[in-house]
C-alpha cells in the first residue's frame, strides 16, 4: 500500500516539504485551509502568499548567514529559492521578489507535480496514524492550535508581527523623492537605485515621532501580552524607546545624496523598496506598525514625497504562534509524543521566509526517507541548514526559547581564526566555506 506524506499548511515551509519529498518520489497531499478558512494577513488562496514583507534578505553566501541559507537551498534544487530567482526585483545586496507572480508560480509549480494534490480541507487535530507535516506557520487556527496545546500540556508561545504599508508609485512626489541604494550599492544601475528616498529635516522628524507616539494604536485583547520579535518591531515601538531609535534604525540617513538638495544633509530617511515588477508599488522599508488605519494615513503623510500618497495596503498586527521546539521536537523534527508528526517552519521557532522554507526542506526530505524506509544522513551542524535545525531540536535553552533568524552565532567557532571585530570578515568566510562543503557533501549522500 502506498503511504501518503500530508502536510498541513501552504506557506513558504509546507510548499517546500511537499516539493521536496514529492521530488524524492512520495506522494504528497498538502492540507491549505485558504480560501475557504481566511486570515487577517492574507489576501489569496496561493500557496507560499507573502504576507509581512517581499524581501528576502541578504543574497551574500560569503558574509551573511541567510545569504548562506539561500545557496544551501538553490543546491538542495529547493522550489522557493528557483522561484523566488525567477522572479527577483532590484534591492542591492538584498533578494526582494515580485510577490504576487512568485506565489502564483510556487503553486502553478506544486499543481502541475503529478505526486502532488492539493485540498483547502481545514485540520483541526492531530492524528494519530499515517505520515503528518505541521507546518501551519505563524497563523495557525485557533482549533488546530487549541489541539496543539492540549497534545504539549502547555500553552501555546506567541508573539507579535507586525505588517508595513505599501504605496502606489504614481501617489509620490518623486520632486522630494529619488532613487538610490545606499552607498550606491549594486553592480547594476538597476541595483544602485532600487530604493526610494524621502528626507527628513529636524523638525520634519521630531514632528513624526510625536505624531508616531500620539497616534491611536490597535489593543491587544484581554489577557494578552504583547511581545514581539525585535526584527519585526513596530515604528511606534521602537520610538518608544528613544526619539533617537528610527533615526539609527529603518530611518538613517548614511549612504545617501539627496539630488535636489545636494548640500543638505538628511537629518533622516524614510526609504521605499519596489514590492512589483511593474515597480507600480512600494514597500516602506521597516515601517511595521500597529497604528489604527486612520492614523496611518494622517502620519505617513507627514512624510516628504508621501503627502498625497495613496495606499494599496496599510500595516497591521498579527499574534504568531509557535512551540517550544528543544521540548517538544525530536532531532528528526518529529513530535516527542506524537512520532508520526513533525513540525516545520515559523511554528518550530524559526523566524522569516527562509528560515521557515529551509525548514520545510529538511522536513520534507526527513518524512520521504522515512517513507521509503532509509536512514537519511544527520544534518551537518557546521552548515547553515545544521546549525539552524539544531539550534531549534535541543541547542536552544528552553526556558528562555523565542523565535530566531539564522545567523553565525548559531555556528560552531571554526579552529585556527582569531576573534574579535578585526577578524570578522575572514572568519565569516571560514563558516561559509565550512558550510558549502559540508552540505554539499550531504546533498551527495542523500
Amino acid at each position: 500500500m502506498t503511504q501518503v506524506l500530508h502536510i498541513v499548511g501552504g506557506g513558504m515551509a509546507g510548499s517546500e516539504a511537499a516539493w521536496q519529498a514529492a521530488e524524492m518520489g512520495v506522494d504528497v497531499i498538502i492540507h491549505e485551509m485558504r480560501p475557504t478558512v481566511s486570515t487577517f494577513a492574507h489576501q489569496t488562496g496561493n500557496l507560499a502568499e507573502m504576507v509581512c514583507s517581499n524581501s528576502f534578505r541578504s543574497d551574500d553566501d560569503e558574509q551573511n548567514a541567510v545569504g548562506l541559507l539561500h545557496w544551501e537551498m538553490r543546491a538542495a534544487n529547493g522550489l522557493i529559492m528557483t522561484t523566488a530567482d525567477a522572479h527577483r526585483l532590484p534591492a542591492g545586496g538584498a533578494l526582494a521578489v515580485d510577490r504576487d507572480p512568485f506565489a502564483e508560480t510556487v503553486t502553478a509549480k506544486l499543481r502541475a507535480h503529478p505526486r502532488v494534490s492539493i485540498t483547502d480541507q481545514e485540520v483541526t487535530s492531530l492524528p494519530d496514524d499515517g505520515h503528518w507535516i505541521f507546518a501551519t506557520g505563524p497563523l495557525t487556527s485557533p482549533a488546530l492550535g487549541e489541539a496543539i496545546r492540549a497534545e504539549t500540556g502547555s500553552d501555546a508561545l506567541a508573539f507579535f508581527d507586525a505588517i508595513a504599508p505599501i504605496v502606489y508609485a504614481d501617489s509620490i512626489d518623486m520632486s522630494k523623492a529619488w532613487m538610490q541604494s545606499r552607498y550606491d550599492k549594486g553592480e547594476t544601475e538597476e541595483e544602485r537605485t532600487a530604493y526610494l528616498n524621502c528626507p527628513m529635516g529636524r523638525d520634519q522628524y521630531e514632528a513624526f515621532i510625536d505624531a508616531l507616539l500620539a497616534a491611536e494604536k490597535t489593543e491587544f485583547h484581554e489577557g494578552e501580552t504583547a511581545g514581539y520579535f525585535d526584527g519585526c518591531l513596530p515604528i511606534e515601538v521602537m520610538a518608544e524607546r528613544g526619539r533617537e531609535t528610527l533615526r539609527h534604525g529603518p530611518m538613517k540617513p548614511v549612504g545617501l545624496t539627496n539630488p535636489h538638495a545636494p548640500d543638505v544633509k538628511p537629518h533622516a530617511v524614510v526609504q521605499l523598496r519596489r514590492d512589483n515588477a511593474l515597480g507600480t508599488l512600494f514597500n516602506i522599508v521597516g515601517f511595521q506598525t500597529k497604528m489604527k488605519y486612520g492614523a496611518q494615513t494622517d502620519v505617513f503623510r507627514m512624510i516628504p514625497g508621501l503627502e498625497n500618497a495613496s495606499f494599496a495596503r496599510l500595516g497591521g498586527i498579527h499574534r504568531n504562534t509557535f512551540i517550544n521546539s528543544p521540548t517538544l521536537l525530536d532531532a528528526q523534527m518529529r513530535l516527542k509524543s506524537k512520532p508520526n508528526i513533525r513540525f516545520a517552519g515559523q511554528i518550530t521557532g524559526v523566524e522569516g521566509y527562509v528560515e521557515s522554507a529551509a525548514m520545510g526542506l529538511l522536513a520534507g526530505r526527513m518524512a520521504a526517507s522515512e517513507i521509503q524506509g532509509r536512514d537519511l544522513p544527520e544534518v551537518p551542524k557546521d552548515s547553515a541548514m545544521g546549525a539552524l535545525i539544531h539550534h531549534i531540536t535541543g541547542g536552544a535553552e528552553a526556558k528562555t526559547f523565542q523565535p530566531m533568524n539564522v545567523n553565525f552565532g548559531l555556528f560552531r567557532p571554526v579552529d585556527g581564526l582569531k576573534g574579535g571585530r578585526r577578524g570578522r570578515k575572514d572568519r565569516y568566510k571560514a563558516y561559509t566555506d565550512r558550510a558549502k562543503t559540508e552540505w554539499q557533501t550531504w546533498l551527495d549522500q542523500c
